[in-house]
């Protein structure tokens, strides 16, 4: 692999002292002069979930390694589970295996083949957590989810999928993909 020294005699303007952007990554230099990649964490703009069957986020470049999806008391009209796809190019909804649960009173859990599921026991339920999908190699991810709902229950999951090429887009839905969506909102943040 070929390293590139730029200096200021290589460059129109002179950057930051030690730092470097190139495809996507950002490089630093520390006080000992030792050059190391440095994770850059983007966020995306929040997006309503007050209507609409789906929430997309698209654009994802293809150097990133995890993806944070922040939910912030999302609710829909009806009762049918939160979901989360990918895709690449469109939206892959199958091969995912993976479960989603809550603990209340009780413990429930549902299977899920069609995206990473996000259990919430009624369209009451505002749902407000975290879901962090990481790329294991290749084109396989995996997720695991934490969430509280309406400050009852807590959910919590996970699961693996493989898809067909590099990751560009997540999906926000429901697993029946028509009830819509009725308040909160919803991000993501994205890491290489």
């Amino acid at each position: 692999m070929a390293t590139l020294q730029l200096t200021a005699s290589t460059l129109a303007v002179t950057p930051a002292a030690g730092q470097l952007e190139f495809d996507g990554h950002f490089y630093a230099t520390d006080s000992g002069n030792i050059r190391a990649k440095v994770n850059r964490l983007i966020q995306t703009t929040a997006q309503a979930t007050t209507s609409g069957t789906s929430i997309d986020f698209t654009s994802i470049p293809n150097w990133v390694k995890r993806i944070t999806i922040i939910f912030n008391s999302v609710s829909t009209s009806s009762t049918s589970q939160k979901l989360v796809q990918l895709g690449s190019g469109t939206i892959t909804s199958t091969g995912y295996v993976g479960s989603a649960s809550t603990i209340n009173s009780g413990a429930a859990t549902t299977s899920h083949t069609t995206g990473f599921g996000i259990r919430a026991d009624g369209a009451a339920f505002t749902v407000s957590g975290l879901m962090t999908i990481c790329n294991v190699s290749g084109n396989i991810w995996v997720a695991s989810q934490t969430t509280s709902h309406s400050a009852t229950e807590s959910g919590f999951g996970g699961g693996v999928v493989t898809l067909l090429s590099a990751l560009d887009r997540v999906r926000i839905t429901t697993v029946n993909g028509t009830d819509t969506f009725d308040g909160g909102s919803v991000n993501i943040l994205y890491e290489g």
